[in-house]
């Protein structure tokens, strides 16, 4: 009986020593979560009450954070809190905490083992579909331009300026206007025209005129500012002024340009230019993906454009524990794990992301190197107590 006592004592602690070379082992694993033996008596009710052993019980996953190490590398992903990226490997659905993705030949987002990041796609009113997972490609064609419809002029006309000495405006002769500026403007191609406004006073006072080119040519004709006493423009109402539409020599389509001149004034002694602003751009070439903390993949291109590609999709799970380890630092689904509860980073229980990070074992080495010496003395003790037993068994044979 000892024997058989001592042996399953053998056993627990090789298995709780294989337990403990696997979490040491892994102790530099990206996404890694630790393990932990957990031990059960062997009882068998009797006469004499006495028990039959230990067995191991359960080899439970340990899913506590593990730390977090920056990389400066944007595709590297790290979730503070609960929950899983979820991966799709040739239509089967896995689930990991690693975070160290890369792109295909086809533009997708893929860990290691070729397995896509799950992403909520982009919904037509710039939200995100969270009912439908779909693979994260990234863009591969240059964002369109956009041609400019409006353009902003916020200039200070200097209250005590006087009447150009030439009567007939000339945009080749400065002494036919007071003060002039441009902004560049765009076409439906994305090519880029300068838009010059021109300024004259009338000898009204408080009153100006605003003459507007494009590549040296007249967009309309005279239009009429004028400001109170206070400095503040009064007409136009609303201080929007639309020009005539400009057929660009480039085979784009005409322009048609609002200028907004509201924010113009009509003070002191000084032309000043506040701000020049115009919403159009030309194409720009895909230059940097970024992920902001709730999961939400940007794709910046070179013209100073973002689109959104949609929104990292994370699951958990009622009980983590029964997930069942796939390898690779991978989980499936499991009946005892529950259904995966999908939702977006930041929501309900799940956790935020961190971009240009990864998520490290959650392995501590101290705890597991005390681990290693408590199973070794327990194989040692139970080592002895054969040992033991055998000397008893030797001595009963001995008996003459």
């Amino acid at each position: 009986m000892p024997f058989a006592v001592a042996l399953s004592g053998l056993n627990a602690a090789s298995s709780d020593l294989s337990v403990t070379a696997n979490n040491i082992a892994n102790a530099n694993t990206t996404g890694f979560k630790g393990s932990r033996a957990e031990f059960a008596d062997v009882f068998a009710v009797g006469a004499q009450d006495i028990g039959n052993g230990v067995s191991i019980s359960n080899v439970s996953q340990q899913f506590s954070q593990g730390g977090v190490d920056f990389t400066d590398r944007g595709m590297d992903l790290a979730i503070s809190g609960e929950g899983f990226f979820t991966m799709r490997d040739r239509g089967v659905v896995t689930y990991s905490r690693a975070g160290a993705f890369g792109v295909d030949r086809d533009g997708f987002v893929v860990n290691a083992q070729n397995q896509r990041l799950q992403i909520f796609p982009v919904a037509s009113n710039g939200t995100f579909n969270t009912g439908t997972l779909s693979d994260l490609q990234l863009a591969t064609v240059d964002s369109p331009p956009q041609a400019t419809t409006k353009a902003e002029f916020g200039v200070n006309l200097p209250a005590n300026a006087a009447v150009p000495p030439v009567p007939v405006f000339d945009p080749t002769n400065a002494s036919s206007y007071n003060h002039s500026t441009a902004v560049t403007i765009y076409d439906s191609l994305g090519a880029t025209h300068t838009a010059t406004a021109y300024f004259v006073k009338t000898a009204t006072p408080n009153q100006w005129e605003a003459r507007y080119y494009i590549d040296g040519t007249a967009v309309g004709g005279a239009n009429q500012m004028t400001y109170s006493n206070l400095g503040v423009l009064t007409v136009p109402v609303g201080g929007t002024i639309a020009l005539p539409a400009y057929t660009p020599a480039t085979g784009a389509a005409p322009i048609t340009l609002t200028t907004d001149v509201l924010s113009s004034t009509q003070y002191g002694s000084t032309f000043g230019v506040n701000q020049l602003n115009q919403d159009g751009f030309a194409s720009g070439r895909l230059s940097n993906i970024d992920v902001d903390s709730t999961g939400v993949i940007f794709a910046r291109f070179t013209n100073g454009r973002s689109n959104p590609l949609g929104q990292v999709a994370l699951s958990n799970f009622a009980n983590t524990q029964g997930l069942r380890q796939l390898g690779n630092t991978s989980w499936g689904d499991t009946f005892t794990s529950g259904d995966a509860v999908r939702g977006s980073p930041g929501t309900g229980s799940l956790g935020l992301i961190q971009s240009g990070a990864l998520e490290s074992s959650n392995v501590d080495l101290t705890q597991q190197l005390v681990n290693m010496i408590t199973a070794q003395r327990n194989f040692q003790a139970n080592a002895q107590m054969i040992s033991t037993a055998d000397q008893v068994t030797q001595t009963i044979i001995n008996i003459r």
